[in-house]
C-alpha cells in the first residue's frame, strides 16, 4: 500500500506544482457596450474582446 501511495505522490505532485489559475479577458456587452473582465462569460449577449490576463482587473497581460 505505501508504494502505491509513494509512486501517486511522485506523479501527482509536479503536475499540481505546474498548475497555474485561469485566465481573466475582457467581454462587452452587445447591447450596451459595457465592458467587464471575468474568467467565464457572463452570458448570451457578451463578446470576448481582448487575449488573456493574470488579474481580475484584465491589467496585467498573460504571458504564455
Amino acid at each position: 500500500m505505501w508504494l502505491l501511495a509513494t509512486l501517486l505522490t511522485v506523479t501527482l505532485v509536479p503536475a499540481a506544482m505546474r498548475a497555474e489559475p485561469a485566465a481573466w479577458y475582457k467581454w462587452r456587452s452587445k447591447l450596451t457596450a459595457h465592458v467587464v473582465c471575468s474568467q467565464t462569460s457572463p452570458g448570451e449577449g457578451w463578446e470576448q474582446l481582448s487575449t488573456a490576463y493574470r488579474d481580475a482587473r484584465c491589467e496585467k497581460p498573460k504571458k504564455d
